[in-house]
């Protein structure tokens, strides 16, 4: 049966799902795919506020973190687990900024009997708008692997050291979701798919009878949301932050291109001007090529004249011997 949920893409309807600390649970071992026994919610949960080009608020990230109890076979562990949602992937320097953070803060950690600060691991896990080009899948699971460099092989073995100066990490790349769903996991996280949309995009709509009986709490958590005005209202203003913030990133883009444009402009103006004056140089170069050759020619015609001249001259010296001679006075 086709019943109408909350579309937790929006900051308002994934922070009311995530309040139910059951469904928290639920969603979270999920996807890190082991068993937590207890989840809090951390004092920083927060959102990041962005800001446009006039340093106005624009559009809100939302994060949230938790400490964890997770049961594994040798007993229990804890860890901080760390959630963002974000429409853009991009962003990575204030993900690296926030996740050093965590990874600095004295309070994820825990004094052992031996009075050693312990760090705790840091699981993160980021719900992404846009995917980062991996589109095959629509759950990345990066994470850490000790190798032997000597063999060249993986050491199938755990260290606190490692764990506690590398996180884990699981990416859901909400854009990339698609039918079939291949196993559990990606069926839980079919809530998020956007091809569920109705007309208004503030729902989707979903077979409640294609979730297991385990995952009914997180479907009823978003169909309880989907009727809370106060979350209607929510979602309306989240769309009114969106549309500004394309509206931004369009003058943004106009504006690049648009400097672009006249710094082509005045490149080609430049080299234009450069031209010209190539131009002027090589005809200026010409013509003093040619007032240099046409000197040339009237030395040449003065050297000719000279030499004719001295022709004659030779002629009536060799004339006037004659007539010496024949005369006798020769």
């Amino acid at each position: 049966m086709k019943v109408e949920i909350a579309n937790p893409i929006y900051d308002v309807v994934f922070k009311y799902m995530m309040e139910d600390n059951a469904v928290a649970k639920l969603l979270v071992s999920s996807i890190i795919g082991e068993d937590v026994i207890s989840l809090d919610p951390n004092p920083q949960e927060n959102t990041v506020e962005k800001k446009d080009i006039e340093g106005n608020t624009t559009l809100t990230v939302y994060r949230l973190d938790f400490s964890a109890k997770v049961k594994t076979p040798d007993g229990f562990k804890l860890v901080i687990i760390e959630m963002q949602k974000a429409s853009y992937p991009s962003d990575i320097m204030r993900f690296r900024g926030y996740l050093g953070n965590q990874f600095a803060d004295k309070n994820n950690s825990i004094e052992r009997e031996d009075g050693y600060m312990e760090a705790l691991p840091i699981y993160a896990i980021y719900f992404l708008g846009k995917d980062l080009e991996i589109c095959d899948t629509p759950v990345l699971k990066v994470f850490t692997s000790i190798m032997d460099l000597g063999a060249q092989q993986i050491i199938h073995a755990k260290s606190a050291f490692i764990e506690s100066l590398h996180h884990q990490s699981w990416i859901v790349q909400i854009s990339c979701m698609q039918e079939p769903r291949r196993n559990e996991l990606e069926l839980l996280l079919s809530v998020f798919d956007q091809n569920n949309r109705s007309s208004d995009h503030h729902i989707l709509n979903v077979n409640e009878e294609d979730f297991p009986d385990k995952y009914r709490p997180l479907i009823r958590r978003l169909k309880q949301a989907a009727s809370e005005p106060e979350v209607k209202k929510r979602m309306k203003d989240e769309d009114e932050v969106f549309d500004y913030m394309k509206m931004i990133e369009r003058m943004a883009a106009y504006k690049a291109a648009n400097e672009e444009r006249k710094k082509w402009e005045t490149d080609i103006a430049k080299k234009d001007e450069e031209l010209v004056k190539k131009d002027e140089e090589l005809e200026a170069a010409r013509k003093k090529s040619e007032a240099a050759a046409q000197e040339l020619e009237e030395e040449r015609k003065k050297s000719e004249a000279a030499a004719k001249e001295l022709e004659e001259e030779r002629k009536k010296s060799e004339a006037l011997h004659l007539k010496l001679q024949q005369a006798g006075l020769v």
